[in-house]
């Protein structure tokens, strides 16, 4: 963090008309626990979900670079924001916060969605080749349905660190097949592509959803076909691309940082005729990101509500499991995957990305369960 300031309680004069403001929900229940604070008024409901948050931190983020963090209460949030003239600004987060979640892609965005990784490359940095046969692809997805995931992400490109691209003609020869055999087995089919010829033949063949890493910017005519679609679509923060992401990445905070990007995004999206209700974002877990930098987006995946539409998290058996354990290799990253994917739930997010949906799932329905008991 740069230049940041702990600020305490709130004040007069802390925010200026040229600052911007962020809100970052804290003091998280789940469960029985947070619909009776919530029921009793001592939190707020985030994103629609079974999650009371009775906490906030506000961010500053002032012109010259400086960035105040004051922790306070709604109530005391609502006061100071009157008096300095910020009502409405701090009420229309507060609000993008709290409200529910549309169906996206017709899937319940109250409830945690499972979406099952399917790679049909020879390169993929867990599973490359592994399902590059599309008979064994398309077993591995009967698999993942029948252990529990309602999205199955079809991808034909690795995008990991330092991979090569892959012209837009193989890409799509290996996907379809896939996308057609598996059309009929009742769950949504995402395409992950940053291609739109790649993403147009992938809807016509089945897929319903769009899962952009570039977040509709790496092909000019991605965000038109989107539009024209009106494909529920994913839009996922990357700094750079494969080959050159992890060259020595910097933000000056990653969590507002991506903020402000994907808040453009949105907007650009919308601008072009696609609705916020079409649109869930991802902060790019490991793409153009060092450890520290995932750490901070891990910790403050809250903050992301403030966008106001669902939140996809990708965390499974990625490098940074493996460099906060023993350097274990990506098929040995399960317990971690698990791990993270459960704290994004905790804080509210509503889909996550993974290879191991059986273990995924049971972890799920085991903190559910005991976030439940009275």
């Amino acid at each position: 963090m740069r230049n940041i300031q702990r600020e305490a309680p709130l004040r007069r004069g802390l925010a200026d008309s040229g600052d911007r403001l962020y809100l970052r929900p804290l003091g998280l229940l789940t469960g029985a626990a947070g619909e009776a604070a919530i029921a009793q008024g001592q939190a707020l409901r985030l994103a629609g979900q079974a999650i009371g948050f009775s906490l906030i931190d506000l961010y500053i983020r002032k012109p010259d670079g400086r960035l105040l963090v004051v922790l306070c209460d709604p109530a005391a949030l609502r006061r100071w924001a009157a008096e300095e003239g910020l009502s409405e600004s701090i009420d229309s987060l507060l609000d993008r916060i709290s409200a529910p979640r549309p169906d996206f892609g017709g899937l319940d965005m109250a409830r945690p969605q499972i979406m099952a990784v399917v790679n049909v490359t020879p390169d993929s940095f867990s599973d490359g080749g592994d399902f590059l046969d599309p008979a064994k692809a398309i077993r591995q997805a009967e698999a993942q349905v029948a252990a529990g995931a309602t999205i199955l992400d079809i991808g034909g490109e690795s995008t990991r660190p330092g991979s090569q691209p892959v012209d837009a003609a193989e890409e799509a020869a290996r996907i379809l097949p896939v996308i057609r055999a598996i059309a009929g087995l009742g769950v949504r089919i995402s395409i992950d592509s940053r291609r739109a010829s790649v993403m147009a033949a992938a809807l016509d063949a089945g897929a319903t959803i769009i899962n952009d890493i570039t977040a509709l910017t790496d092909d000019p005519d991605s965000l038109t076909l989107a539009a024209a679609r009106q494909a529920p679509t994913i839009l996922m923060h990357m700094r750079g691309t494969p080959q050159t992401m992890q060259d020595d990445p910097d933000y000056d905070f990653a969590p507002l940082d991506l903020y402000d990007y994907l808040e453009g995004r949105l907007e650009a999206c919308r601008a072009a005729g696609l609705p916020l209700s079409h649109l869930a974002i991802d902060p790019g877990i490991g793409f153009g990101k060092t450890l520290r930098h995932n750490l901070q987006l891990l910790s403050h995946l809250s903050l992301f509500h403030g966008l106001g539409c669902p939140i996809l998290l990708g965390v499974s058996r990625k490098g940074f499991i493996g460099r906060l354990s023993r350097g274990e290799e990506p098929k040995r990253r399960v317990p971690g995957s698990v791990t993270a994917a459960l704290e994004g739930i905790r804080q509210g997010v509503q889909m996550v990305r993974v290879h191991d949906v059986d273990e995924t799932r049971q972890a799920i329905a085991v903190a559910q369960g005991l976030a439940a008991g009275e």
